[in-house]
């Protein structure tokens, strides 16, 4: 029996369906959320197995305490996964810093911290798994949402490195790349105001906030099968540095990282050219 550390427990979206197949398989779970009443009736079957711990994940003092309250209970936490996290659109240029701010403390440094926050325990006992969801948009920019984009390239980097500091104490560490999954993710865009500073891309921006609510409802990756998929790699003897989830997500993927390999590729000259002469 293991025990999972996963944040962001929302209805609907990929924490729950997370907690979902690891009881399943008969594992433990400490899960949070910053509406725990909401997972009331969730919970209440699983007993003693389920905690639903209250923590705003960008509050330091509330991850300590939620941590700390996971490892009293089931005496370790053998898998986290860094769930936790939302986008904002907006421009470069025109987003207002305060939600600058708001999108890297969500998506990043809250990251940062849960992750620092229970390592001790894993290096302690010597083995343990870091998951870190996070996006196709960790890997290929996407126009309006480059901030979102921002903090995910920034958790695909401290990701690579995590894992090569932690391996010799047996620890694991994976990033997982979804692309369009159908969660609740896009359900807020209908009801929020959109906050640009510059009304030069409101035009753009309109056309990405009409995208995103015609596709809620109609992405074509399933959470189920995604976690399904991230078990499975997690399960291998071998398991990858990486996984982009859904058809679209990984031929955007494969693509981009080909095109910007063949960019860098056609300055070689130029690169090489910037040495001192041997």
């Amino acid at each position: 029996m293991r025990t999972w550390f996963i944040t962001g427990g929302t209805p609907g979206g990929f924490g729950l369906v997370f907690a979902d197949a690891v009881l399943a398989r008969g594992d433990q779970v400490a899960i949070t959320s910053r509406r725990p009443a909401e997972l009331a009736d969730w919970a209440a079957p699983h007993g003693e197995n389920v905690l639903v711990v209250e923590v705003d994940v960008t509050d330091a003092g509330q991850v300590r305490a939620g941590v700390a309250a996971a490892e009293k209970q089931f005496g370790g936490i053998d898998v986290l996964v860094n769930n936790a996290g939302r986008g904002w659109y907006g421009s470069i240029e025109g987003m207002r810093p305060e939600d600058v701010r708001r999108v890297m403390e969500l998506n990043f440094f809250a990251v940062l911290e849960v992750t620092r926050a229970v390592l001790p325990g894993m290096r302690a006992r010597g083995s343990g798994w870091v998951v870190n969801m996070s996006s196709v948009a960790g890997l290929r920019g996407i126009e309006g949402f480059g901030y979102y984009s921002a903090a995910k390239f920034a958790v695909e980097a401290v990701t690579d490195v995590l894992r090569a500091e932690v391996a010799e104490f047996g620890i694991k560490v994976l990033a997982v790349e979804p692309g369009a999954f159908r969660t609740r993710a896009y359900s807020n865009f209908a009801d929020e105001p959109l906050r640009e500073t510059v009304d030069a891309y409101l035009p753009q921006l309109d056309v990405i906030r009409k995208t995103m609510i015609d596709q809620d409802g109609n992405q074509p990756g399933d959470p189920e099968r995604g976690v399904q998929a991230v078990l499975q790699a997690m399960d291998r003897e071998s398991p990858p540095r990486r996984l982009v989830l859904g058809s679209g997500g990984f031929d955007a993927a494969v693509n981009t990282l080909a095109s910007n390999l063949a960019d860098i590729r056609a300055s070689e000259a130029l690169s090489r050219s910037a040495d001192f002469p041997a």
